[in-house]
C-alpha cells in the first residue's frame, strides 16, 4: 500500500512540474552568461568554451536532468536527428546536465549518436547562471530548459518545460527568426 501512495505522490510532483507554464528564467535580450567546461563529443573529452563556439555562430544550449532517463534519452535523440538542420543555420549545439564526464562519455555516443556534444555541470553553476536549476526529492538537477544564443552574446530564445517534446522544434523556429531564414 504505502508503494502506491508513493507512487501516486510522485506521479503528482511529475504532473506539478510538468504543468508548469514553458518560461525559462533568463529572459530574452539578457546577456548569456558566459562559461567553459568539460564536454564530450562521440565519446571524446574536450573543453567546451561558449565564446569561442559564439564566434562561429549562433549556440542552442540545452539543460536536461540526468543522461539515460527517458525524458532525456527521447531529448538527445531528437536533437541527434535534426541536427543538420541545425549545421545548416551555422548553429552549435550543447547539451547541459549535472552528471560527470564518464557518464557523458557513454551518453554522448548512444543516445547523442555522436552528433553533438554534451557538458558536465556537475556542481550545477552554470545551470544556476542560468536560472536553470530543479530539486527534487532533495536533490538539485538541471532542469529541462533551452536557449538560443545570438552569436552578440545574447539570448534571443528561452524556453522552459519537462516535457522534451516541444525543444527541438521551437530551438529551430527561433533560429530561423533570428537568421530570418
Amino acid at each position: 500500500m504505502f508503494k502506491l501512495i508513493g507512487r501516486a505522490a510522485a506521479m503528482l510532483v511529475v504532473a506539478a512540474l510538468t504543468a508548469s507554464p514553458a518560461l525559462a528564467e533568463l529572459k530574452p535580450g539578457a546577456p548569456a552568461p558566459t562559461f567553459d567546461t568539460q564536454a564530450s563529443m562521440d565519446g571524446k573529452v574536450f573543453d567546451f568554451d561558449l565564446k569561442a563556439a559564439l564566434a562561429k555562430g549562433p549556440v542552442v544550449l540545452y539543460f536536461y536532468p540526468a543522461a539515460f532517463t527517458k525524458g532525456c534519452t527521447l531529448e538527445a535523440h531528437d536533437f541527434a536527428e535534426h541536427i543538420d538542420e541545425y549545421h545548416k543555420l551555422g548553429a552549435t549545439v550543447i547539451g547541459v546536465s549535472g552528471d560527470d564526464i564518464e557518464k557523458l562519455n557513454k551518453f554522448s555516443v548512444s543516445e547523442c549518436r555522436s552528433k553533438f556534444a554534451v557538458a558536465s555541470d556537475a556542481d550545477h553553476a552554470i545551470s544556476k547562471e542560468y536560472d536553470a536549476v530543479i530539486s527534487f526529492s532533495g536533490n538539485v538537477y538541471s532542469d529541462r530548459t533551452s536557449y538560443v544564443i545570438a552569436q552578440n552574446g545574447t539570448v534571443v530564445y528561452a524556453y522552459r518545460s519537462l516535457d522534451p517534446g516541444e525543444h527541438v522544434a521551437n530551438t529551430l523556429a527561433a533560429l530561423h527568426k533570428l537568421l530570418n531564414k
